[in-house]
């Protein structure tokens, strides 16, 4: 962006040289005195410092108006500017809300998780229990039988 502005500054430079230069040049016609009417009376006036006059007055107007609107664009970006850390400010702390918020889920889910796992860990161990008495019963059953066979078919 710096270096538009600088082409932009040295064209408005060499613009106002060229000008000064051609009033220079043509002094002796600037300053010639000629009638000019203004309607109610006639005056004597050099009609080239009139017209350098009214230029100069409309280029000043202009570089007036540029200045205020170039600081009104400033304080315009500025306050956006704000208005847009504020936002992210306020992004950054809603994030941060929502990592807590999903922590915590997170967590409680998890300890729901052990609560269950616990749960199915003492019922696996019943379960376990249960057939591993069962198995023995059977086991001691079957012993049992055996020996009964056993023991009628041995005299």
């Amino acid at each position: 962006m710096e270096a538009p502005m600088r082409i932009r500054t040295v064209f408005l430079v060499l613009v106002l040289a060229l000008i000064g230069v051609f009033v220079a040049i043509n002094w002796p016609a600037f300053t010639a005195p000629t009638r000019l009417s203004l309607v109610v009376t006639q005056i004597d006036v050099a009609v080239g410092l009139v017209a350098l006059g009214f230029v100069s007055l409309v280029l000043l107007s202009i570089g007036i108006y540029l200045a205020l609107w170039r600081s009104t664009i400033l304080l315009e970006s500025r306050q956006q500017a704000k208005e847009l850390q504020t936002q992210r400010a306020l992004a950054d702390q809603a994030e941060i809300s929502r990592i807590a918020q999903l922590r915590e889920t997170i967590l409680h889910e998890m300890e729901q998780l052990g609560v269950h796992i616990t749960q199915i860990q003492t019922d696996l161990r019943a379960e376990i229990r249960d057939s591993s008495n069962s198995l023995a019963a059977t086991i001691g059953e079957i012993d049992d039988r055996m020996q009964r066979l056993l023991g009628a078919k041995v005299p």
